[in-house]
């Protein structure tokens, strides 16, 4: 594949086509609701945006359409219709609601959409709709990711983990593999929107569950983390640190790997499920490490034109509506900043300042900074 260039275009760029959606997840960045909010861009608006991501070149970025819930713009379709009609490749984010009928997945197939992402917070209904908000959308779910699947969709599950869902992530890898899901895209959570009220894991816990996800991906899983950039240090940790080996070292067991990284109960209790669950490990390690991350390689776009490093990182850069979104991601001063690593705190001297470069979101909900120090990561580089 070409190597790009991150300085001069991104690999993703999402667009929150609309704040409408009908559930009311307690994490939720957005705080969506019903009805689409005031100054929501108008198709028109949409189809200019769409056919500005061609100043990008060639390969164009992936365009994502998410909301709020994406089936709930009445132009869904035609906007999808329009990217493809330009060579834009587009996946969708749709939410589990009456709107992801089997007709609009065959609709979205007929457009050429291949990936479509679903949400799963919890192994179990009492969990995962304690957290969506909705009586009987965890079984809605599983029948929605089973039909995706079943059409031929590529399928990528998100997950958000919490206090609240943690323990149940190795009986979340389970039902993928059950499901025949090849994707899963951890959240480590932001304290943005409805997120302020969610729990989140300390650094040491995170450091558990990082190293709990790349078992994972030993059982066929192409693993990625949202807002968890350090989960790429812990894959060149456990690649190259160990037995430089990736076959061998994926067959350690968990308590060789909590004796070579310090790690924790949480660790052991979580790995040790996933080999109860799925046996020993199948696949080398399908762990993603690739070193975007908020504003390099990934630019988000709101309901109403405004561009953000990211959606969990709320410091405006501009408006597609006055500017090319070209233009903001090259030149605005923040962007190039991240992309060059230019960071305060623990941050700015560790050694996996470029691989990893903490979550510019979490920094700023800690300190006001996107610049500074990443509060999750439990690593304390040598200074």
């Amino acid at each position: 594949m070409q190597k790009l260039n991150f300085d001069q275009r991104p690999i993703l760029v999402f667009w929150e086509s609309t704040r409408a959606c009908l559930l009311s997840c307690k994490h939720c960045r957005a705080e969506a609701m019903a009805n689409p909010l005031p100054g929501e861009m108008s198709k028109e608006e949409g189809m200019r945006f769409i056919e500005s991501l061609t100043q990008f070149g060639r390969p164009y970025p992936v365009l994502i359409i998410t909301g709020g819930d994406v089936l709930m713009r009445p132009d869904a379709f035609e906007l999808t219709a329009y990217a493809k009609e330009l060579g834009i490749p587009v996946g969708l984010a749709p939410s589990v609601t009456p709107h992801l009928t089997s007709e609009n997945m065959d609709k979205m197939k007929s457009l050429g959409v291949k990936a479509v992402s679903i949400s799963l917070d919890g192994a179990t209904a009492h969990t995962h709709e304690g957290i969506r908000g909705v009586k009987g959308h965890f079984e809605d779910t599983i029948a929605a990711l089973k039909l995706l699947a079943d059409k031929g969709f590529s399928v990528q599950v998100n997950t958000a983990v919490m206090r609240d869902n943690v323990h149940e992530l190795p009986a979340i890898a389970q039902i993928l593999k059950e499901t025949g899901i090849s994707i899963w895209e951890v959240f480590f959570l932001i304290h943005v929107g409805r997120g302020h009220d969610a729990d989140e894991l300390t650094p040491k816990e995170h450091e558990d569950v990082a190293h709990f996800l790349f078992d994972a991906s030993t059982y066929g899983l192409t693993v990625r983390t949202v807002e968890g950039p350090f989960f790429r240090r812990i894959v060149q940790w456990r690649q190259d640190k160990v037995t430089g080996s990736e076959d061998s070292n994926s067959f350690l067991t968990p308590a060789q790997i909590i004796k070579q990284f310090d790690l924790g109960s949480l660790y052991l209790d979580l790995s040790s499920e996933l080999q109860e669950r799925l046996g020993h490990p199948t696949t080398a390690p399908q762990a993603q490490s690739k070193s975007t991350r908020d504003g390099k390689g990934i630019i988000f776009v709101a309901h109403d034109g405004t561009v953000y490093p990211a959606g969990f990182l709320p410091t405006a850069l501009g408006n597609v509506r006055e500017k090319s979104l070209a233009s903001i991601y090259r030149d605005h001063p923040l962007l190039q900043d991240i992309r060059s690593a230019n960071f305060s705190g623990r941050c700015g001297v560790c050694d996996y300042r470029d691989a990893c470069g903490g979550s510019r979101a979490r920094a700023f909900a800690a300190s006001g900074n996107a610049l500074g120090e990443d509060p999750a990561c439990a690593y304390m580089p040598a200074i």
